[in-house]
């Protein structure tokens, strides 16, 4: 049982490093289209403020309360070991599968997906908690129309402050001040996603606590597992993931240095707000919903809505794929467990 553990907490922190360059977009992808930073200059940057997050959290913050909500998915008295097995193995296959097909979907959703998934095969609908997976599938909605409203609101606003300004000396303010944006959201992007995968692992050590391997709740969980889930997400990160960053940054909509600096700062803004309300949203759905909001402001036209479509989607699927998957994966698993 304890090599099962172990399996887990290795296949979790996998997971998290697959995270993090699969998502790696959603912070980079605007600021490597407008030229402001190489690829490799903003993997770099972005890495190193998702790690950053881990300071604000334990240090700031005072506590991972997006951790403890994706913890409570399941009823503590359903989680098993081979249930968040299946679930971690079912959400790395569509991580993986999304990510060689460049789009870009939700590695959250898809952990959360895969662990309810095999928590209903393991023991029927009321082994999940239907109002924290509602809250969080309302969110898939929320997120990127927050993310689109904040994006509208402060591009009216630069817009309008901005009208006489020379436009060479504004555009290089902005490429300084995309900088600074794609910092605020990489935060954002450690603080929101790196606390789930510590759900999971947290989920699986109360599991294998009767056994005396674990731990009795979320509060007693070690340092180290929090730091290793903010490292490994900053690790992959720093691996990229092109694929996506060229959908993020150049089909859904043209972006300047304006409108990649309030793209992020929407999106960035929208991941405090879901923080605070210890809610784990998709980095992805935020960025893309701001990115949406800014290509709004200039026309409707300018956006590409059969890729934004396609987005929609994937999005709409990916719990319920990951669901399956995951129920799937687990009928294979107890075979051997």
């Amino acid at each position: 049982m304890m090599a099962l553990l172990v399996t887990i907490i290795v296949l979790a922190l996998v997971f998290d490093y697959i995270n993090g360059f699969h998502d790696a977009a959603n912070s980079i992808a605007t600021i490597v289209s407008t030229k402001v930073l190489t690829p490799f200059q903003a993997v770099i940057w972005a890495a190193f403020f998702n790690f950053v997050a881990f300071f604000i959290a334990k240090y700031i913050i005072g506590e991972f309360g997006i951790a403890n909500t994706v913890s409570k998915t399941v009823f503590e008295q359903y989680i098993t070991l081979p249930v968040i097995l299946s679930g971690i193995i079912a959400a790395i296959v569509w991580n993986l599968a999304t990510w060689w097909f460049g789009i870009p979907s939700s590695s959250s959703h898809t952990l959360i997906g895969g662990f309810a998934g095999a928590a209903i095969m393991a023991s029927g609908f009321k082994a999940i908690q239907s109002a924290v997976i509602i809250k969080i599938a309302v969110f898939i909605f929320m997120a990127p129309f927050i993310g689109m409203i904040v994006a509208l609101i402060i591009t009216t606003i630069v817009l309008h402050i901005c009208k006489k300004a020379n436009p060479h000396k504004a555009e290089s303010w902005f490429k300084r001040l995309q900088l600074v944006s794609s910092a605020l959201f990489s935060v954002g992007f450690g603080l929101n996603d790196s606390q789930k995968v510590m759900g999971i692992i947290a989920a699986a050590m109360i599991a294998a606590q009767p056994l005396g391997l674990g731990i009795e709740s979320i509060d007693d969980m070690p340092n180290w597992v929090a730091f290793a889930c903010f490292t490994m997400i900053a690790l992959g990160t720093m691996s990229g993931g092109w694929k996506i960053v060229k959908t993020m940054g150049s089909r859904i909509t043209k972006v300047t240095p304006l409108e990649g600096m309030v793209a992020e700062s929407a999106g960035a803004l929208t991941l405090y707000l879901t923080e605070f309300l210890k809610i784990p949203v998709s980095t992805t759905h935020t960025i893309t919903g701001a990115i949406i909001g800014v290509g709004a402001t200039k026309r409707l036209s300018a956006v590409r809505w059969g890729v934004t479509k396609n987005l929609l989607v994937a999005w709409i699927l990916t719990i319920p794929v990951s669901a399956i998957l995951a129920a799937l994966i687990y009928l294979v698993v107890t075979l051997f467990i």
